[in-house]
């Protein structure tokens, strides 16, 4: 009888081990392995390239659920118009498989490449700094002991609102002739806050203990725009106050054209730069309304001088499209000519949802690392192409290897311009 019981138990644990082994092969079998490289939606635009999607074999057919979309063959489609429909996947008319398909508008966008001077004007006045006041008690920073922090923005002094350094001296001189406090607002990240703020007098002055800055100005590289709507990005990263490094919350800006006169290459643990020339009285090309995570953005009010042969609209690539290998970028290393570099996309992460670093580059283009060194300060926002889409926007260098930086996805900078990518409305109001 114990015989039996514990032959029973080794069968049953004998099944057991078989059952284990053979749930833990079914993926590695090829028509399993096809069976979970099917996706569960696919996202693509609107007359451009045919729809693929992996195929099971001769005994498996995928069918459409919309007659906008048609078949080429058993694993191609190609969308007439934007929408959302089905495909099912079926074995002798039993479905096994159904993916959601979003068709999107065509979007098609001219690529830039061209040198920008870039102009800021901050909203209100940013604290970059205190000093020292001398006065009758001593030394001390009015601006410090009214717990002013650098980073901070004045929007408003005594109920005025505060624009350009300019206009902060006369209302502190009036204040301090008067022995009055000034009622400051200050906006720190994304807090108001009221406090009060003494003038001392040193040297027949009335001085508040801060350093202000009410702009900042530099050069970047144009990524695209919209001939239609004239919108455009550029840049692909938000600039940030040199000093304060904090992001600057712009009231407006402009961009002008730019020439660049030499280049210091980079090297390991020094990243290289664009020298430029732009003047600020310049004809202003473009108008910023816009300093984002992804760039710059605005309207243009004059033509870019183009400089290359991609002067018509190029459709765009979602980061889902987007491959490991060979591609082109865009950029300026002489004066205002744009020319074409090979580089190398070493990895991309799909991405459904907002993020700035979605691809890793290479320059691999001999002439361009000759110039440069590899990916330089200024070159930021050069747009990068892969098999004839923009795909997306250099924006930020590896410090230790400059041949090597960082791409963002051209989507999210279309999204930031205010082009809608996505076809969420439109799915919602149907």
């Amino acid at each position: 009888m114990k015989w039996k019981l514990k032959q029973s138990n080794i069968i049953r644990i004998s099944v057991g081990v078989l059952l284990l082994i053979a749930l833990l092969a079914i993926p590695f079998f090829t028509p399993m392995q096809k069976y979970l490289s099917i996706p569960n939606d696919i996202v693509t635009f609107n007359n451009q390239s045919p729809i693929e999607v992996p195929g099971l074999g001769s005994n498996v057919q995928v069918s459409a659920s919309d007659d906008n979309i048609q078949a080429i063959d058993s694993s191609e489609f190609y969308a007439e118009e934007p929408g959302s429909s089905e495909l099912v996947y079926d074995v002798a008319g039993f479905p096994i498989k159904k993916v959601d398909l979003s068709v999107l508008d065509d979007i098609r966008v001219i690529p830039g490449g061209q040198s920008i001077g870039v102009n800021l004007h901050t909203q209100g006045v940013l604290v970059v700094g205190h000093h020292q006041v001398k006065g009758q008690n001593g030394k001390l920073s009015p601006g410090e002991e009214a717990e002013i922090k650098v980073g901070d923005v004045i929007l408003e002094i005594n109920g005025e609102s505060i624009k350009e350094m300019e206009e902060v001296k006369p209302i502190v001189k009036e204040a301090g002739e008067n022995g009055e406090s000034l009622d400051v607002t200050i906006k720190r990240a994304d807090e108001t806050m009221e406090t009060k703020l003494q003038p001392i007098k040193e040297d027949n002055e009335y001085k508040i203990g801060l350093y202000i800055r009410d702009s900042a100005a530099g050069i970047g590289t144009m990524t695209f725009h919209e001939p239609e709507s004239d919108k455009y990005g550029a840049l692909g990263h938000v600039i940030s106050d040199m000093d304060t490094k904090r992001p600057i919350e712009i009231h407006d800006g402009t961009i002008v054209e730019s020439s660049v006169n030499s280049i210091e290459k980079g090297n390991n643990g020094t990243p290289g730069e664009k020298q430029a020339r732009f003047s600020t009285d310049k004809n202003e090309v473009g108008t910023i309304t816009k300093n984002s995570p992804f760039g710059i953005f605005g309207e243009l009010n004059d033509s870019l001088n183009q400089g290359s042969s991609y002067d018509e609209p190029m459709p765009v690539a979602l980061s889902h499209e987007v491959e490991e290998g060979p591609a082109k970028i865009l950029t300026v290393v002489e004066d205002e000519e744009v020319e074409e570099f090979d580089v190398e996309v070493v990895s991309s992460v799909p991405q459904k949802f907002p993020a700035t670093k979605g691809m890793v580059i290479e320059i691999t283009d001999p002439e361009l690392l000759e110039a440069t060194g590899g990916i330089v300060q200024g070159m930021s926002g050069s747009p990068i192409i892969q098999n004839g889409k923009i795909i997306g926007a250099v924006t930020h260098v590896f410090v230790n290897d400059p041949t090597s930086g960082y791409g963002v996805h051209i989507e999210w900078m279309l999204e930031e311009a205010g082009i809608n990518v996505s076809n969420e409305e439109e799915q919602k109001a149907g």
